[in-house]
């Protein structure tokens, strides 16, 4: 990006045979250029691989200035048996005394748009690297992430309310594009059963829609109107409404603003890409009981699919906390799996060599009592 030369091919060329295509002396340097690796892995769980299937990929558009080079495209998957990254991610900006603070804004747009759905991903983490003051006033060394760990791995805040207006605002509109969908198939489309504009007979229509991220569950009221709908969370009512594509992209109007978002809809799981961020909420059906119980209480489970390859601790060992129990291995990485707390290993549902899958239960625990 700063040579404006393909370096790769100069590679493949020499190794043919040829002469390097230009002289030292004919190259130039302009501009700044910074890249980033979209990985698929979790940095609050101490950047593990993660693994699944791309359901939604959608990078930022690509121009001068912004270029991603990538394997994948949506749809395939992200498999324990290679390296996990998804793209590389880089940007460039002109030569100057500001270059790289020009290259650096370009960095967190471009951040900013990059919307990955299926496995957990860096991007959020990549943003806020990019926005440290210590790596803007190039304050770089191995010990950066520690050093920064208050700002890269911020505290969890209240969710915006806007957030949860934003994912009701999607789940309605999805609804009337469905039945718009019917109605346009149907041999009566002015069928009133294809509606979803909330029509009752004397009286308004109301409804609630419940979600949760993570402990935080919001109920959000929608009373329909003739132009969109009336939402309210926590005692905040706002007019709403908007348009959604099939890629959940979406024109916003909350209260009279208007903005931009993407809402990609996931089994249950709604994610909310909105101002920069990203959120992953779950949509709640109150008619559905998930039951208690049959779980894995009272065993480990694994933190990520991979490859056992050594049981440490010995069945019916007992063991303080923080003991190391077996080693995992995925995507070049071993990790170790530790006793919560003081206990007996039971048993090991799993032989070295054998494969795990994401949560399955590797070790039976008991707690000390």
């Amino acid at each position: 990006m700063i040579t404006g030369l393909d370096l790769v091919e100069w590679q493949l060329r020499v190794a043919a045979g040829e002469p390097l295509p230009l002289a030292q002396e004919q190259l130039q340097i302009r501009g700044h250029a910074l890249e980033a690796r979209i990985y698929a892995e979790d940095p609050d769980k101490g950047f593990l691989p993660s693994t699944g299937t791309l359901l939604h990929l959608s990078p930022p558009a690509e121009n001068l200035h912004v270029r991603v080079d990538t394997g994948v495209e949506e749809g395939d998957e992200i498999s324990p048996h290679y390296d996990p990254m998804i793209a590389k991610l880089i940007v460039w900006d002109e030569s100057g005394p500001m270059s790289r603070d020009r290259a650096r804004a370009r960095m967190l747009q471009a951040l900013a748009e990059y919307r990955v759905v299926g496995v957990s991903n860096n991007i959020r983490f990549l943003s806020r690297l990019t926005a440290c003051p210590a790596f803007a006033n190039a304050d770089l060394d191995t010990g950066l992430i520690e050093r920064e760990k208050a700002y890269l791995f911020p505290e969890a805040k209240a969710t915006p309310a806007e957030v949860w207006f934003v994912a009701a605002l999607a789940e309605l509109l999805r609804e009337a594009n469905r039945g718009a969908a019917r109605a346009r198939r149907d041999e009566d489309p002015r069928s009133p059963w294809h509606a979803r504009d909330g029509w009752r007979l004397n009286a308004s229509a109301r409804r609630d829609l419940i979600f949760r991220l993570g402990d935080e569950q919001k109920i959000v009221h929608v009373a329909y109107r003739a132009d969109g709908y009336t939402l309210t969370v926590d005692g905040k009512a706002v007019p709403a409404r908007g348009e959604l594509n099939d890629r959940g992209l979406m024109r916003v109007e909350l209260d009279g603003m208007r903005m931009d978002a993407t809402v990609v809809a996931a089994n249950e799981k709604r994610h909310v890409f909105f101002h920069g961020r990203a959120w992953q909420l779950a949509n709640v059906d109150p008619l559905h009981h998930s039951g208690e119980g049959g779980g894995a209480e009272g065993g480990l489970l694994a933190p990520m699919p991979g490859k056992v390859i050594a049981l440490i601790a010995a069945a019916g060992a007992k063991v303080e906390k923080g003991a190391p129990l077996l080693i995992l291995e995925a995507m070049k990485m071993e990790h170790t799996i530790a006793a919560p707390s003081a206990g007996t290993v039971k048993a090991f549902r799993f032989a070295v060599g054998d494969q795990v899958g994401d949560g399955d239960e590797l070790v039976e625990f008991e707690v000390s009592a």
